[in-house]
């Protein structure tokens, strides 16, 4: 899988070139599900208003809006409930995967709940566009800061398909988001490599190739 990792979205010219580089063709020649899972997880999110802007594209994050040429949902709580042969053809002929943010540890519960994790391997050609925590999900661990519901088997790990981990929304002091103070001292709790990224930055993963995607703000914290 290749992986588009943001903070806000698509929410420039580059990262929107980087996400054409990785689909092969035109965002209109590409099909797309949104996966809004991540949001009902988090208590100032959804469920509810904020989940319904996400999937209709009319949240400020772009991403469901940027002209694909199918749009459908992939809610990863129904999937445990339905035969794989309901979704999981669906999952491999579609181009892109659009997770929002939200909670990362609800949504990483339901990937592995689902078995959409145990697809991954083999979706060589999809790309995973993930926004805030639909990015760190995909690294290794996210520090308690970013912790606010616990699956019930109290595992705090992430999903670990990178080997760096991710503060989202890297914003000037006393802007809302997170200062890079807040950032440094997330990161010194973090075991690995980490990145400061705002909401103008992304990281672009394929085959364990990574390029820092930015128009704005980001650092490398160790």
């Amino acid at each position: 899988m290749k992986l588009l990792l943001t903070s806000g979205g698509v929410t420039n010219s580059s990262i929107r070139e980087t996400l054409i580089e990785l689909l092969g063709k035109p965002i209109e020649d590409a099909s797309a599900l949104c996966i809004p899972t991540a949001m009902y997880g988090h208590p100032a999110v959804g469920p509810g208003q904020r989940a319904w802007q996400f999937i209709s594209g009319t949240a400020e994050n772009p991403m469901v809006d940027l002209g694909w040429k199918s749009m459908g949902v992939l809610e990863l709580t129904a999937l445990p409930s339905l035969d794989e042969d309901r979704w999981v053809p669906l999952v491999q002929e579609t181009d892109v995967l659009l997770a929002a943010g939200g909670d990362v540890l609800f949504l990483c519960h339901w990937m592995r709940e689902s078995g959409l994790v145990d697809l991954i391997p083999t979706l060589s050609d999809t790309v995973w566009v993930g926004l805030s925590a639909g990015s760190m999900v995909m690294t290794p661990e996210v520090g308690e800061d970013f912790i606010q519901w616990r699956p019930p088997n109290g595992d705090d790990s992430t999903l670990g398909l990178v080997d760096f981990s991710i503060c989202p929304h890297l914003a000037p002091d006393g802007a809302p988001g997170n200062s890079m103070a807040e950032a440094e001292e997330w990161a010194a709790r973090i075991s690995g490599p980490a990145y400061a990224i705002d909401d103008q930055t992304a990281i672009a993963v394929v085959d364990g190739a990574l390029e820092v995607v930015s128009e704005g703000h980001w650092t490398l914290l160790s």
